[in-house]
């Protein structure tokens, strides 16, 4: 049996992080009354803490967001080398004999005159 992951919006973690490090109460008490770890909330007071309002982007975890951001990129680079790659290819096998050979009359089935 599996249980299902919760979710918190970045705006709930902000709240809970400055709750928690402008010293309102004790974390362990939040993260009671909020029914969430006590682990989790120290480590959002710690993301919140360290990157102020930036933290949390997109589903809150900054790790995952970068590792996303950072795959794009590469793909948007391998791209063009792999087209290069094709077009090396496609030059290859136009500079070989038969592939000029090939639109020349005798290959189509025309007699020479």
């Amino acid at each position: 049996m599996t249980q299902k992951r919760k979710r918190y919006d970045k705006q709930f973690k902000i709240a809970a992080a400055r709750v928690v490090l402008g010293g309102e109460m004790r974390a362990v008490d939040l993260a009671r009354e909020l029914g969430i770890k006590n682990s989790t909330l120290g480590r959002w007071a710690q993301e919140h803490g360290g990157t102020g309002e930036s933290a949390f982007p997109g589903n809150g975890s900054p790790k995952v967001n970068k590792d996303y951001e950072i795959a794009k990129l590469r793909k948007r680079v391998e791209e063009p080398g792999r087209e290069n790659g094709l077009l090396k290819n496609f030059r290859a096998f136009l500079s070989q004999d038969h592939a000029r050979d090939a639109g020349s009359p005798k290959s189509i089935g025309a007699s020479s005159v």
